[in-house]
């Protein structure tokens, strides 16, 4: 949750500057973590600040639905950018409400809509679906269950 946090600050930062070169540069800086994931600035900095002084676990290369919630994050913030640079702020205003309650969702009810969409448009809206967090991901024990997308070959 490292990346999620910090993009909420920075949005909210963002949001509070009204700043279409800020949400341009956040919007770049995702979609070159998305294309480039062994190049993530995030983990990157998470690696540098956090896991080696602390003795953590590094963080790896983002599987494939993380990085397309981080491009469709990236898009997001350029469809801000260009908002704000055009001078439509409503529209601004609207697509930041968006991002801001998506990242909500993500970082306090653990709830990725990237890769929900991610799920529905490789054809698996079963396993997008048990992603909902309506729909119990928990066992009786209270623990929190993992859940392992099937693999194509049926698992073998």
């Amino acid at each position: 949750m490292w990346q999620p946090r910090v993009i909420g600050v920075l949005v909210v930062i963002g949001a509070v500057l009204q700043s279409w070169l800020f949400f341009f540069i956040l919007g770049a800086i995702l979609w070159w973590n998305a294309l480039l994931p062994r190049l993530n600035l995030f983990d990157a900095a998470y690696n540098s600040l956090i896991a080696r002084p602390r003795g953590l676990s590094r963080l790896t290369s983002a599987p494939g639905p993380r990085r397309f919630a981080q491009g469709m994050a990236g898009t997001f913030m350029l469809a801000i950018a260009l908002s704000l640079a055009r001078g439509h702020t409503v529209l601004a205003w609207t697509v930041e409400g968006m991002l801001v309650a998506a990242l909500g969702a993500l970082i306090f009810g653990r709830f990725c809509l990237g890769s929900y969409v991610y799920h529905l448009i490789r054809g698996d809206a079963g396993f997008a679906n048990k992603t909902l967090p309506w729909v119990g991901t928990h066992d009786p024990e209270g623990s929190e269950v993992t859940l392992i997308p099937p693999t194509s070959d049926g698992g073998a």
